[in-house]
């Protein structure tokens, strides 16, 4: 620890004597200064032992005193040595009042100690305390990095924790706490992920201090630093402590930002690898070879090839032109990393399936995404989650750039039917497109009807060329052909039941079914024409 006047005092070949303020001698002394300046605060920094001999000083004048102590305390000057013998043979009276009334520290230093003799110990004891310091912070670092390679980064917040003497936590990148020490630090931890998430806006490197005595909420002092080299970072740290940390703890926290940086920046070669052999395994499932796909998968992706997953195919709303669900020949993983808003999802289904312990793969594909994710799993639960709360935002008119993301999902498959459900994802992801969705599962379009297809532009532009005729007949009064062709497809050609759903005789409505015919030029016996002209009914329909 650094010196303190108490220290001083202790010191046997000084023999200092206190004289004012002996309930104040354990406070740290940073230097000491000698000035006969009548005011030398302009040249203090706070901290500091001033030793004067009152050389220019009216030491018995009690007034001057009080405003020359004052000053000095009102610097930060920790306390003040009075050389007797040299200008006074002891230290005056109104002095040593004024000391006292202000709380200063006040010592007497004896003739044969010189100045100098009390600089050379306050400079050694603090050139001592910073080779503690930093043989500490060299320890700390040892043991830190011993732990980051041996037990990884649970083993480091361990160590870090207790060197620090409070509590550390790890973010991952979506501000999830993915590690803590000790084991309840990760509730604490987990109040504080709206404060992760403002750093993450933050070029890196930053930190930011949040909590401590002024917040009512919590006592603690907390430091959050982000983790990465690149535009976004790609972890946080959080470390709790009761007070602000010293040097050596200072020390070990930097060491701990320095190790998870290169651990970060490891995971993410390590990753770039990984995604290559993704690349790799999706090319061989989608060719229809799911046994070269687990060779090449190995451990890395096998769990994942064991049971059903679903492919989901993700894009920004503005990629116009890629959601045709024939394009099954574009390669995926040939193109750099999609950015956001596919970026944000891709850490969504990264960061649940890391927390759960599964695997997912995640392939970019140009502007867009493919990925694989377990069925009933984590990163898909995730996925749905996340389109959810952007389809409340959505709703709710809070739209931002995240929210400009549509999502295809398939329905359950296996190795051997991967490409059929990669096209049932492109499936999806057109007719999210269409609805003006954030996600659609294909699932869903089994399960419904075909009706709302229809809403499509390009269906009614159909519908309406097809009935055009027909509407231009009946708008000159000389019938109703369009209602008598809804209620005879209706009750399936049966021409007693639709006549008297529209109160005629069947004469007439089989009068008005060849007014049909001879208008559209095409013959209603024909299912193919009936089925056309149905869905035509059906898309112009009002609503």
């Amino acid at each position: 620890m650094p010196p303190t006047l108490a220290s001083l005092v202790h010191h046997s070949a000084l023999k200092l004597a206190v004289r004012a303020g002996g309930d104040r001698l354990d406070v740290p002394v940073r230097w000491a200064h000698v000035s006969e300046l009548a005011d030398p605060v302009p040249y203090m920094e706070g901290g500091e032992l001033l030793l004067i001999t009152a050389l220019k000083l009216d030491a018995e004048d009690p007034e001057a005193m009080r405003r020359y102590v004052r000053r000095l305390a009102g610097a930060g000057v920790v306390g003040l040595g009075f050389a007797v013998g040299v200008n006074y043979e002891e230290i005056p009276k109104a002095l040593v009042d004024a000391a006292e009334e202000e709380g200063l520290p006040l010592l007497e230093v004896p003739r044969r100690t010189p100045f100098l003799a009390i600089s050379k110990e306050v400079s050694a004891a603090i050139a001592a305390d910073q080779y503690r310091a930093v043989t500490a912070g060299f320890a700390a670092q040892r043991e830190l990095t011993k732990q980051a390679l041996t037990e990884g980064p649970e083993g480091l917040l361990t160590v870090l924790a207790s060197q620090v003497h409070g509590w550390a936590a790890l973010y991952d990148a979506s501000g999830a706490v993915v590690a803590a020490a000790p084991e309840w630090a990760g509730r604490r931890a987990a109040r504080l992920t709206a404060d992760v998430e403002r750093l993450r806006e933050r070029p890196v490197p930053a930190s930011a201090v949040v909590g401590g005595p002024e917040h009512s909420d919590h006592d603690d002092r907390v430091e959050l630093h982000s983790l990465g080299t690149g535009r976004r970072p790609r972890a946080a740290l959080a470390v709790g402590t009761a007070s602000a940390l010293g040097t050596v703890e200072r020390y070990a926290l930097h060491s701990a930002v320095a190790l998870l940086t290169l651990t970060t920046e490891r995971s993410r070669s390590l990753q770039a690898a990984e995604q290559r052999i993704g690349v790799a395994v999706l090319r061989m499932l989608l060719a229809g070879e799911p046994d070269h796909a687990r060779a090449v998968a190995g451990e890395l992706y096998g769990g994942l090839l064991d049971a059903p997953f679903r492919v989901l195919v993700a894009e920004p709303a503005s990629a116009r032109g890629h959601a045709d669900a024939s394009s099954h020949a574009r390669v995926p993983g040939t193109t750099d990393q999609a950015e956001d808003p596919v970026g944000a999802l891709t850490e969504v289904m990264e960061s649940a399936a890391a927390r759960s312990g599964e695997t997912v793969l995640v392939v970019p594909e140009g502007e867009r995404l493919v990925a694989l994710a377990a069925d009933e799993g984590a990163a898909a639960a995730a996925v749905a989650s996340y389109a959810a709360a952007l389809e409340d935002a959505r709703a709710s008119g809070a739209e931002g750039e995240e929210d400009e993301l549509i999502v295809g999902l398939s329905g359950p498959a296996g190795p051997i039917a991967a490409a059929a459900a990669y096209k049932q994802a492109e499936q999806a992801l057109s007719v999210a497109r269409r609805r003006g969705r954030v996600l659609v599962e294909h699932e869903q379009l089994a399960a419904g009807s075909v009706l709302p297809l229809l809403a499509d532009d390009a269906v009614k532009a159909f519908a309406d060329g097809l009935l055009r005729a027909l509407r231009e007949h009946d708008a000159t009064g000389r019938g109703d052909l369009v209602a008598s062709l809804r209620a005879w497809l209706s009750r399936h050609g049966q021409w007693d039941a639709a006549a008297a759903d529209l109160g005629v005789h069947r004469h007439t409505l089989r009068y008005r079914m060849r007014r049909v015919e001879e208008i559209l030029g095409r013959s209603l016996d024909d299912p193919d024409v009936r089925m056309e002209l149905w869905l035509a009914l059906k898309a112009t329909a009002p609503e």
